[in-house]
């Protein structure tokens, strides 16, 4: 600030007008930090808050009627956890949405589990905006499908039925099946 305004001084010289140049020059410069600094200032990070959207993913449910002989019980249980895990960690890297965690009084907050009334129930008890549920159903040894559903708990709306279905099951095929619902709910945007 002194360099500015010695460049000032000797380009308009030590008059009452440079001076009061200079005074002025050096007012606008401090509002204009003062004004970048509550622009960027991380006291305003809980503002951004409110632009992003609480959403809760509930866990999905699992039906295997595929008639294979193998026990797979507690794979499918895994895979199916962490599908919803990675649909709540793809929507969180977003930044559109906030995750909200759903608190439920049974291990798994579905809707087999609560049915349709608690889970909402318990999604709005959550403050949520958006609630995700669905389930995913193996039909044979390389073919699951999946049915994904997003409520507007505030309009009372459904915004998006959809119907995927993949190949394999393998940790690999839910994470990509995963993925790929992670994205198609990005572009979910309910009405203000």
């Amino acid at each position: 600030m002194q360099a500015l305004s010695r460049i000032e001084r000797n380009r308009l010289g030590n008059t009452p007008r440079a001076r009061a140049a200079t005074k002025d020059f050096a007012h606008r410069c401090t509002a204009l930090l003062i004004l970048l600094a509550a622009v960027i200032s991380p006291a305003r990070a809980p503002a951004l808050e409110h632009t992003t959207m609480a959403i809760a993913v509930a866990d999905f449910d699992y039906r295997d009627t595929s008639g294979e002989i193998a026990d797979q019980t507690a794979q499918h249980a895994e895979r199916v956890h962490s599908f919803a895990n990675l649909i709540r960690e793809e929507l969180s890297a977003q930044g559109k949405y906030r995750v909200v965690a759903l608190d439920c009084e049974k291990p798994e907050c579905s809707t087999t589990s609560l049915g349709a009334d608690g889970l909402v129930a318990a999604a709005r008890h959550a403050g949520t905006r958006l609630l995700v549920y669905g389930g995913i159903h193996k039909m044979s040894t390389l073919v699951q499908w999946g049915e994904i559903e997003v409520v507007d708990l505030q309009r009372d709306e459904l915004l998006l039925r959809r119907t995927f279905t993949f190949r394999g099951d393998t940790d690999l095929a839910f994470r990509q099946a995963a993925g790929f619902v992670g994205e198609t709910l990005e572009g979910v945007t309910p009405k203000p």
